[in-house]
């Protein structure tokens, strides 16, 4: 098939793109050109697809000749980033695969989320939401996939990177709460891998997919996993909990995650899509640690941790 993939150059998209070459796809990336192809002698197209004018405009010429069959829409945001995209493929394409957001989920007192849950329609993914529910409603044969959290190299959000920065300069982890929240994280591998198997599956087409890792953990949980990963005595490391709400830390975030429970059931995808993630937690979380956090030289930075000190200092 003929793919497009919005993106494709950046954590999640490199996977993606990776292993729709190796199937034997023809793939054309568009983004900004800020990042390398991850495959060699990719056709790029360059453009910032949060500008619908020129988002168009880079794309006309692909409705006349060869077009696409998949689009692959990797960072929309809001569906001013996606309306464009299914203006003008809307009966020209096979599949649109939408990476949504877990986000989207309300809170509820009965987890793990399913995918018929009830969404927050002010949550900061509501964007995300308003595009899922313009999918629908279009005509076009779409997919939504929902992660949670994404982990593995290259990931250019502070999640597993948060806490090794701790552990492996031997300093205090400061946890909100008891540190028995339960949360859920799946490696970027995995995500690319399911959604590579949406492709072409009648089965999917209209649906909606929470994809993570097999088990949810807790904070302590992924801190003691985070340390296994480094070679640590998981029962060395100092574990602080706080209470977030007794300290103002303004705009900066002093802990990498939302402070609640937040996971999803992933049977669905598993069914339908004959998907199932290859990472345990601490499989993904040494993968992580040994081919980016080391490889790039994460170990060797100078961290900001004054935010962990003003936590801190209230246990002195």
């Amino acid at each position: 098939m003929r793919i497009l993939v919005i993106g494709g150059t950046r954590f999640i998209g490199i996977y993606l793109t990776q292993q729709l070459v190796e199937a034997g796809h023809e793939v054309v990336l568009l983004n900004r050109g800020n990042h390398p192809s991850p495959v060699e002698g990719l056709e790029t197209i360059v453009c910032d697809r949060t500008n619908p004018s020129a988002l168009k405009s880079a794309l006309q010429p692909f409705l006349k000749g060869q077009t696409f069959d998949a689009i692959y829409d990797n960072n929309g945001r809001e569906l001013a980033h996606t309306q464009p995209l299914v203006d003008l493929f809307q009966d020209k394409i096979q599949h649109y695969i939408y990476v949504s957001s877990a986000g989207v989920y309300a809170k509820s007192d009965q987890m793990p989320h399913q995918e018929g849950d009830p969404v927050d329609p002010n949550s900061r993914h509501k964007g995300k939401h308003h595009t899922e529910d313009y999918l629908k409603s279009s005509g076009i044969p779409f997919t939504a996939i929902r992660p949670v959290y994404i982990y593995g190299p290259q990931n250019y959000n502070p999640l597993e990177q948060w806490f090794f920065d701790r552990i492996v300069r031997d300093r205090p982890i400061p946890i909100p709460g008891s540190g028995m929240a339960l949360t859920h994280l799946g490696h970027c591998e995995d995500l690319a891998t399911a959604m590579v198997s949406v492709l072409g599956n009648a089965k999917a087409t209209g649906q909606i997919y929470n994809i993570s890792g097999d088990k949810a953990v807790t904070f302590d949980g992924l801190a003691r996993a985070c340390a296994i990963a480094t070679g640590k005595d998981p029962k060395a490391i100092d574990i602080i909990h706080y209470d977030p709400t007794k300290f103002d830390f303004g705009k900066k975030k002093a802990f990498p995650m939302r402070v609640q429970h937040f996971f999803t059931d992933i049977s669905k995808a598993k069914a339908d899509l004959n998907w199932q993630p290859k990472f345990s937690l601490v499989d993904g979380l040494k993968d992580s640690y040994e081919n980016d956090y080391l490889a790039t030289g994460k170990d060797k930075l100078d961290i900001d941790f004054s935010l962990d000190q003003q936590i801190l200092n209230k246990f002195s």
